[in-house]
C-alpha cells in the first residue's frame, strides 16, 4: 500500500470532493482509485456516515469487495456501508421497506420472471418470453418479439399483449417481481414528490457518497436514479468507459450516458486515461477499436508492459465461418511468450463462435432435455477452469428440476424456489454431489453416461412419466459432452470476462459481423454494428501483453490498414 503513486489523474478523483463523472480507459487502475477515494472518506472519524459502492454485475461486485478487504478499506461490521449490485441496491433502500405500489403482499423477487412464456389461451399459438414485452404497458418490443422468430409487421401480436399485460398484473398483485419490475416501481414511488424528497434525506443522512461503478451498464431508467440521487444532496462519482457499454440488450445506455455527463460541470468531469494493463501496441489497438469520434485521447502505456514490443497479430482465416485453425495458431503464440495457456482465451461474442474457434464441437440451441442436462453438466466442470461456478451450478439446477417435472419451463425456477422456501441455497449439496456424478469421463461412453444420469434423477421425479421418456437419447448427445481439445486456450464469452484482464488474449469477428465492424472504425455511419464493434473493443482491452485477432480473410487487409495507421505494430499471420 505504501508503494502506490497514483497518477495525477488518479489522485485528482481521489481528492475531488464534490460530485463526478470519471471516464476511464481500460486499465486506468480505478479499482485502486475507488479504494484510495474510500480510505480518504472512512478514515475521517468526524463523519460517521457510511459510503455505497454499486456495480452491475455480481462478477464485478465481488471483485471489487475483495480489492476493498484486502486492501484493509472495508469497516467490520460494513453497515453503514453498502456494497453490492445497483439492483440490489433499488430492492433493499426502495422496494423492501416500502413494498409494491398499490399492491399489499410483500415483494418477492423473482430474478428470471422475464423468461415466463406467453402464449395467449388457443391452440397452435407461439410462446413469447416476458421479456418481449413493456412491464409497465403490455406492449410489445418488436425487436426482441423478432429475435423469438415473431415478426409484428406480418402477423397479429394483440392477442399476446392482452395475455403479458393480464400476467404482469397477476404477478404483480401477487407481489412477484423482477429486478425490470423494480425499476417500474422505483420510477412510480419517485414520481410522489414528497416521498423522493423524504427517502432521498435519508440517504443522504446514511451516505455520504455513492460510488457507481461500470456506469456504462445503466439502462436509461437508472441514469434516472443517479440523477434523483445526485439532486438529494448526496455525492455521486459515476466511474465508467463508454465504450464498453455492451449490455443493449438490456437497454443499455451509449449517447444517453454522453448526454448525462454533459450535466455534470466541466470541473466535475475527470478523466482516467493512462493505462496500467497493456502493452504499447495494445494500447494503439484498443483506442483505433473506439469509434473515430473517440479516438482523440490515446492510452498512454504506464504499467509493466509499457516497453513490451510484443506487436498485435492479426490471425487471418479462409472459410465462411468461424475456423478451428484459430485456436492452434494462438496457441502457438501463447507458447512462444511462454503464458499458461488457461490465462490465454479465445473470446468471441458468442460461446458457440468461441468454441469453434478451439475446435471444441457445439450444438445448435436445444430445447431437447437430455442436451440441456448434458450442456448444463458440462459448463458446471468446465467453470472450475474459466470461473461463473456459481451462475454455472444454479443453471444446472434449473435443467433439472425441468427433467423432474418439478418446473414446467426454465423461466419458473426462481418461482419454484420461493415456493419451496429453498431461496438459502440449500439445494447446493445436493446438485454439486448430482453434478459430480454428471461428469463425463474420457473412461466413459455415451450411453453409459445417460444411463447413469437417469439412475440419479429418476428418485427426484413427480411426473406421469418414466425417466427415460424424459432423457431421451439424441445423436447430438456426443457432440454436447465433447470436452476441449486438450492443450487448448479456454473458449469464452466477451461478457463472461467483462472486469476481467489476462496475459494472453484472442478476439474471434465473424463472418457475420466482421465487415460491419470495420465499416464502423473507417467511419461509416449507420452500419447496425456498434454493440459488435464495442464487444471486439471490450475483449481486446482485457489483453495484457499478447492480442490477437482472428478476422476472415476478406477483411484482414482493412483490419490491417486501420491497425497500422492508428500507430500499431502489426503481425499478419494467413492461417
Amino acid at each position: 500500500m505504501s508503494s502506490y503513486a497514483p497518477t495525477q489523474e488518479q489522485q485528482n478523483v481521489i481528492d475531488h470532493a464534490g460530485t463526478a463523472f470519471v471516464t476511464a480507459c481500460p486499465g486506468a487502475g480505478k479499482t485502486r482509485t475507488m479504494v484510495e477515494r474510500a480510505r480518504q472518506l472512512l478514515n475521517h472519524p468526524g463523519d460517521r456516515r457510511g459510503v455505497a459502492f454499486l456495480s452491475f454485475t455480481n462478477a464485478a461486485v465481488d471483485e471489487l469487495e475483495a480489492r476493498l478487504r484486502a486492501f484493509g478499506v472495508l469497516p467490520a461490521p460494513l453497515f453503514p456501508s453498502f456494497i453490492g449490485t445497483f439492483d440490489r441496491f433499488l430492492w433493499q433502500f426502495l422496494i423492501a421497506p416500502f413494498g409494491i405500489p398499490n399492491c399489499d403482499q410483500l415483494p418477492k423477487l423473482v430474478p428470471d420472471k422475464s423468461n415466463w412464456e406467453v402464449k395467449p389461451p388457443y391452440d397452435g399459438a407461439q410462446a413469447l418470453r416476458l421479456r418481449c414485452f413493456d412491464r409497465a404497458t403490455g406492449k410489445v418490443i418488436p425487436i426482441l418479439a423478432k429475435d423469438e422468430g415473431f415478426d409484428v409487421d406480418k402477423r397479429q401480436i394483440a392477442a399476446h399483449e392482452t395475455s403479458a399485460l393480464s400476467t404482469i398484473r397477476r404477478a404483480r398483485s401477487q407481489g412477484q417481481i423482477d429486478f425490470e419490475d423494480v425499476r417500474v416501481c422505483v420510477r412510480e414511488r419517485l414520481s410522489d414528490v414528497a416521498f423522493a424528497k423524504r427517502v432521498g434525506a435519508a440517504l443522504a443522512a446514511r451516505f455520504r457518497e455513492i460510488i457507481v461503478d461500470e456506469a456504462q451498464d445503466c439502462n436509461p431508467a437508472d441514469l434516472e436514479i443517479v440523477d434523483w440521487l445526485r439532486a438529494s444532496g448526496i455525492r455521486v462519482k459515476v466511474i465508467c468507459d463508454p465504450n464498453q457499454s455492451i449490455y443493449e440488450f438490456r437497454g443499455g445506455v451509449t449517447d444517453e450516458l454522453q448526454r448525462f455527463a454533459a450535466t455534470f460541470d466541466a470541473t466535475d468531469r475527470l478523466p482516467m486515461s493512462g493505462n496500467f494493463r497493456s502493452s504499447p501496441a495494445i494500447c494503439a489497438a484498443i483506442v483505433t477499436l473506439r469509434p473515430p469520434s473517440s479516438r482523440s485521447e490515446p492510452d498512454k502505456p504506464l504499467g509493466p508492459h509499457r516497453v513490451d514490443t510484443t506487436p498485435v497479430h492479426i490471425l487471418s482465416y479462409s472459410g465462411s465461418a468461424v475456423s478451428p485453425a484459430i485456436g492452434s495458431a494462438f496457441r502457438d503464440l501463447v507458447e512462444g511468450l511462454t503464458i499458461p495457456l488457461h490465462l490465454a482465451p479465445v473470446l468471441a461474442s458468442t460461446r458457440a463462435s468461441a468454441s469453434k474457434a478451439i475446435g471444441q464441437p457445439t450444438i445448435e440451441p436445444t430445447a431437447h432435455m437430455t442436451l440441456l442436462l448434458a450442456e448444463a453438466a458440462m459448463n458446471y466442470h468446465f467453470a472450475f477452469a474459466v470461473g461463473n461456478r456459481r451462475d454455472a451450478l444454479i443453471n444446472l439446477h434449473r435443467i433439472v428440476l425441468l427433467v423432474q417435472g418439478r418446473i414446467g419451463a426454465l423461466g419458473g425456477y426462481h418461482s419454484y424456489l420461493l415456493s419451496e422456501g429453498l431461496e438459502d441455497g440449500r439445494w447446493r449439496p445436493e446438485i454439486i454431489a448430482l453434478a459430480n456424478g454428471l461428469r463425463f469421463d474420457q473412461a466413459d461412453t455415451v450411453d453409459q453416461w445417460l444411463a447413469r444420469a437417469r439412475s440419479l434423477l429418476v428418485p427426484g421425479l413427480v411426473v406421469n412419466s418414466t425417466i427415460n421418456q424424459r432423457l431421451r437419447g439424441h445423436a447430438d448427445l456426443t457432440t454436447a459432452l465433447a470436452r476441449a481439445p486438450t492443450n487448448s486456450s479456454p473458449a469464452r464469452t466477451i461478457h463472461s470476462v467483462k472486469g476481467q484482464e489476462f496475459p494472453g488474449v484472442c478476439v474471434v469477428m465473424t463472418t457475420k459481423t466482421a465487415g460491419a465492424i470495420i465499416d464502423l472504425l473507417e467511419g461509416q455511419t449507420s452500419t447496425g454494428a456498434d454493440e459488435e464493434a464495442r464487444k471486439i473493443y471490450v475483449g481486446a482491452s482485457r489483453a495484457e501483453r499478447l492480442l490477437a485477432i482472428a478476422v476472415p480473410k476478406s477483411r484482414a487487409a482493412r483490419l490491417q490498414t486501420l491497425l497500422v495507421n492508428g500507430g500499431c505494430e502489426v503481425s499478419l499471420h494467413q492461417i
